[in-house]
């Protein structure tokens, strides 16, 4: 008789590539997977591995959310990084003016960050600009925002 070997711990269940087949997303998974393997920084390590997040990982996050984690003092002029969407909120009347990197902005979003003096840019301009991920700021949505989490548990 052999040994009876446990293999409990055998699967890595990590993402080592996006499943999504959406060519835009597997372009900066590319570009960051080479970034994030020619430099030091863990800034380009974070961006790649919420590349490869399912949709239910990679929330929207709210121009409303955007301007309250900004007001602090010591993230004045920094870009802020979202790996997912950037939505409109029409609960606040002021947008200040930042630098917001992100997959998707939505058309209101875009066209109230533009008003208030602030850019939109895109993956690879950020990578052109701060490809260590100087002077920026990674924020993510609510995860459990969504409507069916409403439902989960007992």
């Amino acid at each position: 008789m052999g040994i009876d070997i446990n293999h409990k711990h055998d699967r890595k269940v990590h993402r080592t590539e996006p499943v999504s087949q959406n060519v835009y997303i597997r372009l900066l998974v590319k570009l960051y997977r080479f970034l994030a393997r020619r430099t030091n920084g863990k800034f380009n390590q974070v961006i790649l591995k919420r590349l490869f997040m399912s949709r239910q990982n990679r929330p929207a996050i709210s121009l409303a959310r955007i301007a309250r984690q900004m007001k602090n003092k010591s993230r004045e002029g920094k870009t802020v990084v979202v790996v997912g969407t950037v939505t409109d909120d029409k609960r606040i009347f002021e947008v200040p003016k930042v630098k917001v990197c992100a997959l998707r902005f939505t058309e209101g979003a875009r066209t109230r960050i533009m008003k208030a003096g602030g850019s939109c840019i895109t993956f690879e301009q950020l990578a052109v600009e701060a490809p260590l991920g100087q002077n920026t700021v990674v924020l993510q949505g609510s995860r459990t925002a969504r409507e069916t989490n409403r439902h989960f548990g007992a």
